[in-house]
């Protein structure tokens, strides 16, 4: 018997998955496409070549015999959600549907609390500045043998974590033409560079 659909409950299935999409799409991605698990974004620099893009996709799916969900699709968009970031011309910002959520969030009450927020916190850590040193409190009640005790520090901490994934930054692209410079900093407790333009 063969398996129509990746069972993902099975170990390794979604590395198997992605490690398939990207045996499959190899010659596209990053020319033509990006694509992660059953994520898939074309574009063009004109209307025609994405328009030509598009068509390359489909029949690579045809051949492969891979089955797109048509109410999933969306074409010819000016802005889209992929992957929990909103993306646009304006560049990349957190989608504020998942912040929203984190923004409701109560204070963790036990370290199982702590790791779910920093998870969830830790995927827009792009967007944040100074993201370790701010969640150190945080991060020293994961310690070994450490008693859960959070404090006015770490009500702080997750407090400002709070805030500024609400009013995260638009991330955007850089300007290719343009020299860079590489900034490194490190202290006791955080590594942190910063890649920027003159």
């Amino acid at each position: 018997m063969a398996f129509r659909r990746m069972p993902f409950g099975l170990c390794n299935a979604p590395a198997t998955f992605q490690h398939c999409m990207l045996a499959l799409f190899s010659d596209m991605v990053e020319e033509l496409l990006e694509v992660f698990m059953d994520d898939f974004s074309v574009s063009g620099k004109t209307f025609d070549s994405c328009l030509g893009n598009l068509a390359k996709l489909l029949k690579r799916c045809e051949e492969a015999d891979l089955v797109l969900n048509w109410e999933k699709c969306h074409f010819m968009v000016n802005e889209g959600t992929v992957l929990g970031h909103k993306i646009s011309s304006k560049g990349i910002e957190v989608d504020k549907a998942k912040v929203e959520v984190i923004e409701k969030l109560p204070p963790p009450i036990n370290f199982k609390g702590i790791r779910s927020f920093l998870g969830h916190a830790g995927f827009y850590r792009r967007f944040i500045k100074d993201f370790s040193k701010i969640s150190k409190p945080l991060q020293n009640l994961l310690q070994q043998n450490q008693t859960f005790v959070f404090d006015k520090e770490c009500q702080s901490a997750f407090e400002e974590l709070k805030m500024r994934l609400i009013s995260a930054p638009v991330v955007v692209p850089p300007d290719w033409t343009s020299p860079f410079e590489l900034l490194c900093d490190a202290s006791e407790h955080a590594v942190g560079a910063a890649l920027g333009q003159r």
